[in-house]
């Protein structure tokens, strides 16, 4: 086995580690919270589903793709290589949905009254499980069509025209198929790239003005150390973290649809890339609270003290 393969295999495998340990971390934590008879928040019901969708994207792509730079070769079925595709895509999906969905309902919350969202401050809510669960069905059945791109390596089927992915393969069609494949796929993703830097963009700006009406309550306070510029931080991490991946995963997709025969390199670093936001998020979770990322911060959080400052402190 070549050092190449050995170092690319050791790095699939502490990302896929990490970040499946950061997430069932967090999971395990709102699991004690929800058995100890602790007050959840409406937004605690959409981290539990991105945690979900970030552990099945990790889990589908992360393992065979670790397995496949330690040398084990032809490992999946047809019907495996399929399964486990649709499956991270479907968790790659969500995720962007729920972290998409997570920032506009974090707008609507902190707006102030005299904003053009207050008034679906008492409605968002209601419409969070609903969001969560049509976002599931839309990626469940838009990537549906990657049971007809993929291949297994141990396929019985004569393909004459197969793009390599290590551990499986893609059909090539004609350019229309692949361009209307690529726009079915890229559109949702698209939508909630461009709500989410809308959202947070909103969330910084109503923190920065909060903070300036707020200046004399904190003026024994660094700047550094109040919650307003931690919340704004937090924010800030969160959107540029996420595009930034999102972005270059992008860069890297459309290279590869392009290229008839890409690099190994190029091919191993897009994956790479595509497991980044799944295995960082949880920890950028974690690292909103001022005491560092420590899971007890939530029994702070259960404290009942409304208003904007509630949702600043966490």
């Amino acid at each position: 086995m070549a050092a190449s393969d050995v170092a690319l295999g050791i790095i699939f495998l502490a990302q896929t580690v990490v970040g499946i340990l950061g997430n069932s971390s967090l999971l395990l934590h709102y699991l004690v919270l929800y058995f100890t008879g602790c007050r959840v928040r409406h937004t605690d019901l959409i981290l539990h589903h991105l945690i979900v969708a970030n552990l099945l994207a990790l889990l589908c792509r992360g393992v065979p793709q670790t397995m496949a730079a330690f040398g084990v070769k032809d490992f999946l079925s047809d019907f495996e290589c399929k399964l486990f595709f649709y499956l991270h895509r479907v968790g790659r999906g969500v995720s962007m949905g729920s972290t998409c969905l997570l920032g506009v309902f974090q707008a609507i919350k902190i707006s102030p009254g005299d904003s053009r969202l207050a008034e679906l401050k008492v409605k968002a809510p209601m419409y969070i499980g609903s969001s969560i669960y049509l976002s599931w069905i839309l990626y469940l059945l838009v990537n549906v069509i990657f049971f007809m791109f993929m291949t297994g390596r141990r396929s019985n089927k004569n393909f004459t025209i197969l793009k390599d992915f290590v551990y499986c393969s893609s059909v090539r069609h004609d350019a229309t198929t692949d361009s209307l494949h690529a726009a079915l796929l890229t559109f949702p993703d698209v939508v909630c790239v461009g709500l989410m830097i809308w959202a947070n963009s909103s969330m910084v700006l109503i923190l920065h003005r909060h903070k300036q009406r707020m200046q004399h309550v904190h003026k024994s306070s660094s700047l550094r150390s109040s919650p307003e510029s931690r919340a704004t931080k937090t924010i800030l991490l969160l959107v540029s973290t996420f595009v930034s991946f999102y972005t270059l995963s992008c860069i890297f997709q459309v290279c590869l649809a392009i290229l008839y025969n890409p690099h190994w390199l190029l091919l191993n670093t897009s994956l790479w890339i595509s497991g980044c936001f799944p295995a960082v998020s949880p920890f950028l979770l974690m690292s909103r609270d001022s005491s560092g990322s420590r899971l007890s911060f939530a029994w702070k959080r259960n404290r009942k003290t409304p208003g904007l400052g509630m949702w600043l402190k966490r």
